[in-house]
């Protein structure tokens, strides 16, 4: 299967992001999930009788999920591979950092993932913590998190393309 040469995750919504996410996450064959298999498994999830009444009303999150794949498929069609539409973005906290570091005056080299997860293996949360810029609680899963997205997107990577803005 081919996969998008646009950002098509910039058209996703949250939600859907995480669920796609979810589900790639519990299968051994992520690379071989397409909206349709999302959308066989949203709707195997909810009772027909719900379904219905989702359809008729459009109240239910689930519903406009509903709503969003089948207009998906209908863009980029039922062979579209789900993986392309997962955001991929920092948490608030990485955010934070992440500006922090891109912000830095002697910054010659543009912010890499690597270059974050080795500043903050230096203790720079530590330092964001004593400057309240973090608070205590959320310095404790950044290593993780800048792990989980060199895993995914290689240690190059830009880090100011993970950036959330909220």
């Amino acid at each position: 299967m081919i996969r998008n040469p646009i950002d098509v995750a910039s058209r996703v919504s949250p939600n859907l992001s995480a669920l796609i996410a979810s589900r790639l996450n519990q299968s051994a064959l992520a690379e071989d999930i397409t909206l349709v298999t999302i959308r066989d498994f949203v709707t195997g999830v909810l009772s027909d009788a719900f379904t219905e009444t989702e359809q008729l009303h459009h109240f239910d999150i689930n519903e406009s999920l509903l709503d969003e794949l089948d207009a998906l498929i209908e863009e980029f069609g039922e062979t579209a591979l789900a993986i392309d539409f997962v955001q991929e973005m920092a948490s608030e906290p990485l955010s934070r950092v992440i500006d922090t570091m891109i912000n830095a005056a002697d910054r010659e080299n543009p912010v890499t993932l690597e270059m974050v997860k080795d500043a903050l293996i230096s203790g720079l949360s530590a330092n964001l913590v004593g400057a309240g810029v973090l608070d205590e609680d959320e310095d404790d899963v950044l290593l993780a998190e800048i792990e989980s997205l060199i895993d995914r997107h290689g240690s190059d990577a830009l880090a100011e393309m993970f950036i959330r803005y909220e």
